[in-house]
């Protein structure tokens, strides 16, 4: 299955999929909700903070991938099980959403962002009551080394690729989140929204791969992954795949993991 699909590959395979609405902030609203001014009919709440993270700890980061039987659980309840394909949105383009999908590939599910998002669709035809599944059988899957790069990997690797946005990548100011403010040293930007349109659907796949080319990314099954946390990061990895460029590494503590630590870091012009 691609990682991305269209509005309209959606609505010719609605009844085939388990719709989930993961999105997330940063500014301290709260996504549930948000998820109840108006949401995708049908579209089951997937919590980022909660079924998609462990709890943030400085050693960890932020955004800590969760242990298999939690994530298992949570994803039981959302009605997602182990042969479920899953079509995940949020209000941001997917770089939210994308850490579910990237999530449920890793581990051998069926899933994919919806390109474009909540913004595709209508406003009045938005439900505003929770939507709420039976629960499914959703068996623990370990998190597959191939696919996670852990602090040392992403110091040193060859290829290290930053999801953020060009300021804090840059760190030319206090970060807004975490205690440093730069990036690992040697690590290229390619920031994820940059990948969108206006209206938050994806540039054309020959835009995306040249994206990547230019910042020295001719094949991703060497990309280590990250963003502030790990979430966004994700977004990267998906949309390197779907441009042909293969499969990378996710380094699920990111920046907010490593800015806890000594190690150096770079800084850069944001221009």
């Amino acid at each position: 299955m691609d990682p991305f699909v269209t509005a309209q590959w959606l609505a010719e395979h609605r009844d085939e999929v388990v719709l989930a609405d993961a999105r997330m902030y940063l500014d301290g609203r709260s996504a549930d909700a948000e998820y109840l001014r108006g949401h995708l009919p049908g579209a089951v709440f997937v919590d980022t903070e909660t079924a998609l993270a462990a709890p943030a700890a400085p050693e960890a980061g932020r955004h800590p991938l969760p242990s298999p039987e939690d994530f298992a659980a949570a994803m039981s309840a959302a009605g997602i099980g182990d042969s479920t394909t899953v079509v995940a949105y949020d209000d941001a383009g997917g770089v939210m959403a994308a850490r579910l999908v990237w999530m449920l590939r890793a581990t051998g599910h069926r899933a994919a962002l919806l390109d474009g998002g909540l913004d595709a669709f209508p406003t009045e035809d938005l439900e505003r009551h929770r939507a709420v599944l039976p629960a499914a059988e959703f068996t623990p899957v370990p998190w597959p080394r191939e696919a996670l790069a852990d602090i040392d990997e992403a110091t040193h690797g060859p290829l290290v690729v930053d999801a953020r946005d060009r300021t804090r990548y840059a760190g030319q100011a206090p970060d807004p989140v975490d205690p440093r403010s730069g990036h690992i040293p040697g690590a290229v930007n390619v920031p994820c929204r940059e990948h969108l349109r206006e209206d938050r659907t994806l540039q054309p796949v020959q835009e995306l791969r040249a994206r990547f080319l230019a910042a020295g990314v001719t094949d991703a099954t060497w990309m280590i992954s990250y963003c502030g946390s790990g979430v966004t990061a994700c977004h990267n990895l998906l949309v390197a795949e779907q441009a042909g460029l293969g499969t990378g590494r996710l380094f699920p503590g990111s920046w907010s993991q490593y800015s806890h630590t000594d190690r150096p870091v770079e800084t850069s012009s944001s221009s």
